[in-house]
């Protein structure tokens, strides 16, 4: 076998390494994620993000702070490579699917962690706002969440 051969099957075979690592470092460092968004939604599980846009019945406020959240996130290469399959064939992104969701949650854990140190904890008219970061090598969301922090009177 000639040396043109051992070179393709090198080239194979870095191909299929660099294509496991990136799936195990993107499993890892996705995993890692869900972990810290759990722990962080269970302490702030007391601040109360709600979506309408009157207070609820029986609050009384006396001031509101406009309290936001925001983040960017980035798919692994192996996702990249894996959805440049799913697009020519068709059908659902799941490992997208999997990064707004938790561009999403990250989102309203940053705005509940603005709104703690605001010294609140209700926020009504929560929305959600995203957006495609175009011009990186791998696909980027940017997802901000926002809404109105109200301080409750005594």
């Amino acid at each position: 076998m000639d040396a043109g051969f051992w070179l393709e099957t090198f080239n194979l075979w870095l191909l299929l390494g660099l294509l496991l690592l990136g799936y195990g470092a993107g499993r890892w460092q996705e995993r890692r994620h869900y972990r810290s968004l759990r722990q962080r939604e269970e302490a702030l599980r007391h601040i109360v993000a709600l979506n309408t846009r009157y207070i609820p019945d029986g609050v009384a406020a006396t001031g509101a702070v406009l309290v936001s959240g925001g983040v960017v996130i980035s798919s692994d290469y192996f996702k990249t490579f894996v959805a440049g399959f799913r697009a020519f064939f068709g059908g659902r992104f799941r490992g997208y699917e999997t990064l707004l969701e938790r561009a999403r949650r990250e989102a309203l854990l940053r705005l509940k962690a603005e709104a703690q140190a605001a010294g609140t904890t209700l926020v009504i008219g929560v929305r959600f706002e995203s957006t495609a970061i175009a011009g990186s090598a791998t696909p980027s969301v940017e997802v901000m969440a926002f809404g109105t922090a109200l301080h409750r009177a005594p």
